[in-house]
């Protein structure tokens, strides 16, 4: 009797769904607001879009679908004596256009609807069960007359019923916004989806703000921009052409974190599986802006101890750093600072104190994917200001391989006698370690 072989694994889908359980257990519970235009409802992967918002809902996610509907009711229009021209990237709504873009919006609505009532065997959504809502959550008031041009029936987002909303995200809903507004009158408005999207993620408190676009993210000089804070950004439009579609969702995200949505997000709906990667993967697939560094350059605390000596231990196996076990480093992490990305600690650094004017910086250490950056620079920047705050004077660093790096952030080779008496004490330990010095 034999027995077949086992099938094989893939060890890098088992890498990759083990490292994304982090992910899936913080944003359990969490609102979305997600934001597309009708390109990508045209676009060929707007089907796999569709089962990745399912796959959110699956985890306990809960999703506010806002669609766009532009090229479609550029295509209603066709043919018709109707003209509903663009000023500066916004229509001009005549009344009469209005039975065109209801169409339109309506259309996409129905299909997104259709698409996540799918539960089809043999597909990604098979035994799913999703019940998508959409009504008249946004009320909404007259864009007006603006330099000159009377947009008609183009209005802006006035109010989000907040409360409603909520109340169908409990019940496990998916609820969908168009890009249409009704008046306390009861007209309906032609909206830009972007700030429908903008104005819900704001009222909602959501805990993220998604935009898909065509680009992959922000793109400066052909290399993607991974986080901006709202500062980067405004220095990055100025200038720029915010009517340009991924300028816009820029300057949207840029107002959103102003706003109180700690993270919005920036990436393509062409690109199969960007929005997982972008959720589940520490460096993500696009672009995000926060309103805080993505990257936290901290004090160390004891909750650190393992991701250090995970990021020590080569380090120490090569020599390059002095072996410290578990004991010693959890009696001295008060000394030590960290920079965290998403629970991970990609790099550290410790300030000794040696006597009342000078203090030793000792153990600093990348992460070996992250040291194309200035992490090292902005770890030793962090301790020279705790140093300041502290009346110190002098900083200075031992070592055996890293002199080089040293001289290139201010440190200058003095011998070993400038060290204070009770360092040199223990200076000779064997490794013949050069002695830098800076002043501060």
């Amino acid at each position: 009797m034999t027995t077949s072989a086992m099938p094989q694994i893939n060890p890098e889908y088992v890498h990759w769904f083990r490292n994304s359980a982090p992910y899936i257990n913080t944003h359990r519970g969490k609102t979305f607001v997600i934001m597309f235009g009708g390109e990508a409802v045209n676009h060929p992967n707007f089907s796999t879009l569709i089962h990745d918002f399912a796959l959110l809902h699956s985890l306990g996610i809960k999703l506010v679908l806002v669609h766009g509907a532009r090229p479609q009711i550029e295509n209603n229009l066709q043919g018709t004596d109707i003209t509903s021209p663009l000023h500066e990237d916004i229509r001009v709504t005549p009344r009469v256009a209005m039975p065109s873009i209801l169409q339109a919006v309506g259309a996409i609505r129905l299909q997104i609807e259709a698409q996540l009532s799918m539960g089809l065997a043999n597909s990604p959504m098979y035994g799913s069960r999703i019940d998508a809502v959409s009504g008249n959550f946004v009320t909404a008031r007259p864009y007006g007359i603006r330099n000159g041009v009377d947009y008609q029936m183009t209005g802006e987002v006035r109010s989000i019923d907040v409360e409603a909303i909520k109340n169908n995200l409990l019940h496990d809903h998916i609820v969908i916004l168009g890009s249409m507004g009704y008046s306390a009158t009861g007209e309906v408005f032609n909206l830009l989806a972007e700030d429908v999207a903008l104005s819900a993620a704001v009222a909602l408190g959501a805990d993220k703000l998604i935009f898909l676009g065509e680009e992959t993210g922000i793109n400066d000089d052909d290399r993607l921009l991974r986080e901006m804070i709202p500062n980067e950004v405004d220095r990055f439009l100025r200038g720029r052409d915010l009517n340009c579609e991924i300028n816009y969702f820029l300057n949207c995200a840029s107002n959103a974190c102003r706003q109180g949505v700690h993270r919005t997000h920036i990436i393509s709906y062409a690109k199969d599986g960007a929005l997982l990667e972008e959720l589940f993967t520490r460096d993500g697939s696009g672009t995000l802006i926060s309103h805080d560094p993505y990257e936290e350059i901290r004090r160390a605390d004891i909750d650190d101890v393992v991701g250090l000596i995970e990021l020590l231990l080569p380090l120490e196996e090569q020599g390059i750093l002095v072996s410290r076990s578990r004991e010693c480093l959890e009696q001295e992490i008060d000394h030590y600072s960290v920079i965290e990305r998403d629970g991970m600690i990609l790099g550290c650094a410790a300030l000794y104190p040696l006597d009342a004017d000078a203090a030793e910086v000792a153990c600093v250490a990348v992460h070996p994917e992250y040291r194309s950056g200035s992490r090292g620079a902005d770890l030793l920047a962090f301790l020279e200001q705790q140093a300041r705050s502290h009346g110190l004077h002098k900083l200075f660093v031992l070592t055996t391989r890293t002199a080089h790096w040293f001289v290139e952030q201010g440190f200058a080779e003095v011998e070993a006698s400038a060290l204070p008496e009770a360092r040199q004490e223990k200076y000779h330990n064997g490794r013949n370690s050069k002695v830098f010095q800076k002043t501060l």
